[in-house]
């Protein structure tokens, strides 16, 4: 047998020959069964480090990709944002903001922070949708108190403007109609001088026409205490 003739190889090489050979296979087995718990454990450290590699590689690619999603979600909101206004007057935080599409009035009086203490809450209409590049004017309660008085003063030029002819479409019901009324028509309206009037005009063959009454504030020099006093004077058409 390799394991005796092992034995007696190592009896006489060692000068050993008093010993039994049985002894000698005994001592060869354990040699062979350490050599081979060494080799074992270090097959298992060298797994185990190769299974920390795969497993650090592993977090690292899950890293890469949870860190890519939230890039792409924070690009699809932002894409999300379609609108910017400028919101301004008596409100928390003026400024511009951007809003989702289809936001209504409301909906950027709140990402302005809401009204401030002294706004005329009721001067708005919140339902109003709003358009890209439009200033929301949110006029004060003493403001809208001085419209009022001077759309009372100035109530003849509006029964001019009522009076005016149909033919052309520039008056509809008794209201100047901003889409087709000239500069003259224009300027015969409560606060709206030579010089505005051909503004409106401007505006409307550059951008289209307007598609609310309330547009005609985007006109440079009409803000919100002029718009007061044309709002039951002018109509779109």
């Amino acid at each position: 047998m390799p394991f005796v003739e092992s034995a007696e190889t190592l009896r006489a090489k060692l000068h050993m020959t008093d010993a039994k050979t049985s002894s000698l296979v005994g001592v060869c087995i354990a040699v062979v069964i350490v050599i081979a718990l060494l080799v074992q454990g270090v097959f298992g450290i060298v797994s185990g480090g190769a299974f920390e590699v795969v497993k650090a590689d592993e977090q690292a690619g899950e890293s890469e990709a949870g860190a890519a999603g939230e890039e792409a979600g924070e690009k699809e909101n932002a894409e999300a944002l379609d609108l910017y206004v400028h919101v301004a007057g008596a409100v928390e935080q003026p400024g511009m903001y951007a809003l989702p599409e289809g936001s209504r009035v409301q909906d950027a009086i709140d990402a302005a922070g809401g009204y401030a203490d002294d706004a005329a809450e009721s001067s708005l209409n919140l339902a109003r949708p709003v358009s890209d590049g439009e200033k929301i004017q949110v006029p004060t309660a003493e403001e809208v108190q001085d419209a009022d008085a001077a759309a009372s003063a100035n109530g003849g030029a509006g029964a001019k403007a009522g009076n005016a002819s149909l033919s052309d479409g520039s008056v509809i019901g008794g209201k100047v109609n901003i889409n087709a009324a000239d500069a003259s028509k224009l300027d015969e309206l409560p606060g709206i001088g030579k010089a505005t009037a051909e503004k409106i005009v401007a505006d409307r063959e550059a951008n289209g026409p307007f598609a609310t009454a309330a547009d005609i504030q985007r006109v440079s020099g009409i803000g919100a205490k002029k718009y007061e006093q044309l709002e039951d004077l002018i109509c779109v058409g």
